[in-house]
């Protein structure tokens, strides 16, 4: 998927914290939430987007620990979803 169709699907969801399915080409889908941190304009650019898994949403709430995300390439989604789908 491209940066733009990403955006567009996650920029409403980020203030909410909402969390989000994401489907891969070539792996397990992951659910999670999008983060917007320092780095957010530069890694949306090349496409990376910060996700912290759903086992980790409740740590990062307290913390806002960055390490507990991890960095996908947009280019290998190929469905965003809400969780509830």
């Amino acid at each position: 998927m491209t940066a733009e169709m990403i955006e567009k699907f996650v920029a409403p969801r980020i203030s909410d914290e909402e969390t989000v399915k994401i489907h891969f080409k070539d792996r397990q889908h992951v659910t999670g939430l999008f983060i917007q941190t320092n780095d957010y304009s530069e890694m949306k650019a090349k496409n990376f987007w910060r996700v912290v898994s759903e086992e980790r949403v409740e740590a990062w709430k307290k913390t806002r620990n960055v390490h507990l995300s991890r960095l996908f390439n947009g280019a290998s989604f190929t469905r965003l979803l809400n969780s509830e789908s």
